[in-house]
């Protein structure tokens, strides 16, 4: 699955009302109306919340001016708004500002600001996030080509059901010695409990 097939699904769950647990409201609302398609509605009720701060609605404007849901596709408005809300912690929102970073949509492309983005969700348990960190890590791109850190990401993602993560993760240990992926999975169970810890 590509990026932008990531993001997609991203603003799916989003779509569906399960990024974050929302009170019934103008946020809710917006949901609905989106579900429904109705997406000038959907746009009415986010952006006064969007204005006052509130990090799910700045998502999801940035998700319907990424994909011309209601508004015209605008990239950099998408990243305006996806930058407020990744600002504020939302890993979905982190995530797909990574994404228009590494593919130069409304932003100048950097592969360094993905992979700083891209660890931002990918630490807060994002498994798209986790994979694209991984697959930055496999290329070289945006940081020092590492297969053992890729595979980690790899191996992370795929703990917590990512199919991709888990093809990644196998093509990423046939380059890779024993002590390799010995020290990938370490790793991996060692971020885990910092992850846990954390909590």
């Amino acid at each position: 699955m590509n990026n932008m097939s990531k993001t997609a699904a991203s603003a799916l769950i989003v779509a569906a009302g399960l990024a974050r647990t929302v009170a019934a409201g103008p946020l809710e609302d917006g949901l609905v109306a989106a579900e429904h398609h109705d997406y000038a509605t959907a746009i009415r009720l986010w952006s006064p919340l969007a204005e006052q701060g509130n990090p799910d609605a700045q998502y999801n404007l940035g998700v319907a001016y990424e994909y011309g849901h209601g508004v015209t596709r605008d990239h950099t408005a998408a990243a305006i708004w996806f930058r407020r809300a990744a600002n504020q912690g939302l890993a979905a929102a982190q995530l797909s500002l990574g994404v228009l970073y590494e593919n130069g949509l409304g932003v100048s492309q950097d592969f360094g600001n993905a992979v700083s983005w891209y660890r931002m969700a990918a630490e807060q348990g994002n498994t798209a996030a986790q994979l694209n960190l991984g697959v930055m890590y496999a290329n070289g791109w945006g940081v020092a080509q590492n297969y053992i850190i890729a595979h980690m990401w790899f191996i992370l993602a795929a703990a917590l059901g990512d199919g991709d993560a888990a093809r990644n993760r196998d093509i990423s240990a046939a380059k890779m010695t024993l002590e390799q992926i010995t020290e990938a999975h370490r790793l991996a169970r060692e971020w885990g409990r910092n992850l846990v810890g954390a909590r």
